[in-house]
């Protein structure tokens, strides 16, 4: 799908599959580089315990690596075109799966009102799909397994290809086990300029809420 039948198909039913969206060589590249200045494995502070995980996995957020942060704000504009309309940067994460991983169906926060799941790599490169409930959400808050009989979309996803979502609205998991040994993935978040989750811009509400401005 090219990106204009994408970004409609985005603006019609809440989802669409990029396919192709990055050059693999240059996640690669930006992974090698994360992976020389953080000590990932070594470093209880990127180790996550979440309630969408069944086990901990590696999570670095785009506040605590700078590079991630221009990776972000560089694809706004791509976003924005998904979107058709202006959008300003929350926040964005990495995450490392390990096989047998899932991730379980869930939505999103306010400041994931646009979002962008991006696979980085996939070990043995077997695809691996995000799933995205068709209906919007009835209960925002609640984390299942699977989508308790409610019709949703698997988009099977390889190294380079994006899944662009409104994690708001749309319940989204990966439900199905991580086929690889391990694969890597980036997370981008984004609110409306004008829309009601405009506070959000940069995680604003977010950092206050942690103490983390001034």
């Amino acid at each position: 799908m090219d990106r204009r039948a994408a970004g409609e198909s985005y603006r019609g039913d809440g989802y669409a599959l990029l396919e192709g969206l990055f050059p693999p060589l240059v996640l690669g590249k930006f992974h090698q580089r994360l992976q020389q200045d953080l000590d990932l494995r070594g470093n209880p502070a990127f180790l996550a315990r979440g309630d969408l995980l069944t086990k901990p996995a590696i999570e670095v957020y785009s506040h605590q690596y700078s590079p991630m942060t221009a990776f972000h704000w560089g694809l706004t504009p791509i976003a924005a075109e998904m979107a058709g309309t202006e959008l300003i940067p929350t926040y964005a994460y990495y995450r490392a799966y390990q096989q047998g991983d899932v991730c379980l169906v869930h939505s999103d926060r306010p400041a994931c009102e646009h979002s962008l799941s991006l696979v980085i790599h996939l070990a043995e490169d077997l695809a691996w799909a995000l799933s995205v409930e068709r209906c919007e959400v009835e209960t925002p808050g609640a984390v299942t397994p699977d989508f308790g009989g409610n019709d949703y979309t698997s988009l099977p996803m390889r190294a380079g290809d994006g899944v662009m979502y409104r994690g708001v609205d749309h319940r989204h998991g990966r439900i199905e086990p991580n086929p690889n040994s391990w694969s890597a993935h980036l997370f981008l978040h984004w609110v409306d300029a004008s829309g009601p989750y405009a506070d959000h811009a940069f995680d604003q509400v977010m950092l206050e809420k942690h103490g983390l401005t001034a």
